[in-house]
């Protein structure tokens, strides 16, 4: 009876300090960079909020002005690879069915991301073009839709370094692999994954998860006859099993509040264990154009019956996006030109362009003869960020498993503003030596500063007891942190 009795209570102790840690809420934050694009981090607010960075227009990067592109070219996928950003798009002169043969998979390349150039290759020569960009034809309905990534696996096969999804409803999706990612083969005649109704034509979205040690989907479904998305995941990218519908934090079900005609959702390349997905939002029946207006831009006469823009959602996994930002990430811009229906989609894939910078790439003026692809610039780690006005404000963290001994920001202040940052136990007790009143005011504007308190920088402290953060800020804003050493 002793014995049982002695069970039963260590028993209870256990589950009792499980509960306390699950109550806790405590986020093993490791080593890992932190972006602000969600509140998984933050457990409370006072004056200080979450907010959308607004994008910096750089203009056009290149026209689909070749005869086999035209003002159907779409579903781009941008690839840093290496020093070379490259990118690849379906090339469509003339509006047809999904998946027809008149398709064809472009690619371009760059250095900077401002100038690009569109290889000759001989790859597929066509009438009076023996010399293309041209990578793939004559694999319809490929082409309409075709999705590539790099396979950072660690085993994974060098001739198979590049692999690509595509594929409609009717086909299924087809397994494409790649030794320098412009040859391209197909896997095997079948389809690797082929679910039900209406789904797949859009562009789905295949790569390799760091996170989760598994190839991850996202593709296109309905719900209610809404677009939204689904996912789905494999471990050998032959065979896929669907995983579920995705559920919106802002209507918390499987339908989305508007549709969702492309999810480009990725690893975010600076925090792989974060998804950013930059979605384009399509409102079908909303004209803006007059039939006057719309002759002027000579948009083809099916394609000014609706607007869309672009939407930034995140992920950490599993089935849910989180919908912090409702509003536009990419607004159209001045003129008609951008008031079409299917303009303003996103490339898949952020791309960093320079040291402090990174670029979002957006397919514009779709169905106009003056389609061409566009580039926005953001801020390294600034989709969004921790924002702090002239009045002081305060955020503070759940509790922290950690590992590093300093503190790194991405952060801006004004002349007059600072981030100052207190150490405290799991129970919010402040930490000595780490408190408020040996911190010291982080001024500047910088992608990456470790923090100080009065006594250094160095984080004396037992990395395997929670820590919380509770960061003061004043005319401030804060892009990302980590732990490091």
């Amino acid at each position: 009876m002793n014995k049982m009795m002695h069970r039963y209570f260590f028993c209870l102790v256990v589950l009792i300090g499980f509960q306390c840690l699950r109550a806790q809420g405590v986020y093993n934050i490791d080593g890992k960079r932190e972006i602000f694009v969600d509140q998984h981090l933050i457990a409370s607010m006072d004056g200080v909020r979450l907010a959308a960075k607004d994008p910096v227009d750089e203009g056009e990067v290149f026209a689909f002005d070749r005869p086999w592109e035209g003002a159907f070219s779409g579903y781009a996928t941008v690839l840093q690879d290496q020093g070379l950003l490259r990118m690849y798009y379906r090339g469509l002169p003339d509006a047809g069915r999904d998946g027809s043969s008149l398709e064809v998979t472009c690619y371009a390349e760059s250095k900077d991301g401002v100038h690009w150039i569109k290889p000759d290759l001989d790859l597929f020569p066509i009438p009076d073009h023996p010399l293309n960009n041209i990578i793939l034809t004559g694999e319809a309905p490929a082409s309409h839709n075709f999705c590539p990534f790099i396979d950072t696996r660690p085993d994974a096969h060098s001739r198979q370094r590049y692999k690509a999804l595509a594929g409609i409803s009717s086909s299924g999706l087809l397994a494409f692999v790649s030794e320098d990612g412009i040859r391209w083969t197909k896997l095997m005649d079948a389809p690797v994954f082929k679910p039900e109704g209406w789904v797949l034509d859009s562009q789905n979205v295949p790569f390799w998860s760091e996170a989760e040690s598994k190839y991850v989907l996202y593709y296109r479904s309905a719900v209610n006859g809404v677009r939204s998305i689904a996912r789905a995941t494999s471990s050998n990218f032959t065979h896929w099993e669907t995983e579920g519908q995705m559920i919106y934090s802002d209507t918390r079900t499987t339908e989305p509040s508007h549709h969702l005609y492309t999810n480009q959702t990725q690893p975010y390349f600076r925090a792989p264990h974060i998804y950013l997905a930059t979605a384009a939002r399509f409102l079908p029946g909303r004209k803006v154009l007059t039939d006057e207006q719309a002759e002027a831009i000579q948009v083809h006469p099916k394609y000014f019956n609706d607007t869309s823009d672009s939407v930034l959602m995140s992920s950490r996994g599993g089935l849910e996006y989180d919908r912090t930002f409702l509003s536009a990430l990419i607004r159209p811009g001045i003129g008609a030109k951008n008031w079409v229906s299917r303009s303003n989609y996103p490339a898949l894939g952020l791309a960093q362009t320079g040291g402090a910078s990174m670029s979002l790439f957006v397919n514009q003026d779709y169905g106009q003869p003056s389609a061409h692809m566009h580039r926005y610039g953001f801020r390294l780690d600034g989709l969004s960020c921790l924002s702090a006005g002239y009045e002081e404000g305060e955020w503070v963290s759940h509790p922290l498993q950690w590992n590093g001994d300093r503190l790194y920001f991405n952060f801006s202040t004004s002349a007059a503003g600072y981030i100052k940052v207190e150490l405290e136990h799991a129970d919010g007790v402040p930490i000595a030596g780490y408190t408020l009143h040996d911190a010291t005011e982080l001024i500047g504007n910088e992608i990456e500063r470790v923090y100080r308190w009065a006594k250094g920088e160095v984080i004396e402290l037992d990395r395997s007891q929670p820590i919380r953060l509770r960061v003061r800020m004043k005319d401030a804003e804060l892009y990302a942190l980590r732990f490091g050493d």
